[in-house]
């Protein structure tokens, strides 16, 4: 697999897993339950769309990330 692609996947499970914390503390502070279906949709969603935007932007953010 390309690095990069390994890279954006991961940022990909990074973010799904953030969101998923954030929903349980939502929950655990008394609010509503949502719903498993909503709540799965939702981070499958926020994993494309980090995924994505991490492919997208990588090419862009590495030059600043490898100077001195």
């Amino acid at each position: 697999m390309d690095p990069r692609t390994k890279s954006s996947l991961l940022w990909g499970a990074v973010a799904t897993l953030s969101f998923l914390v954030l929903l349980q503390a939502y929950h655990l502070l008394g609010n509503d339950f949502v719903g498993i279906g909503p709540m799965a949709a939702a981070a499958v969603g926020v994993f494309v769309a980090s995924s994505l935007t991490t492919h997208r932007l990588a090419p862009q953010l590495a030059p600043r990330n490898e100077r001195p």
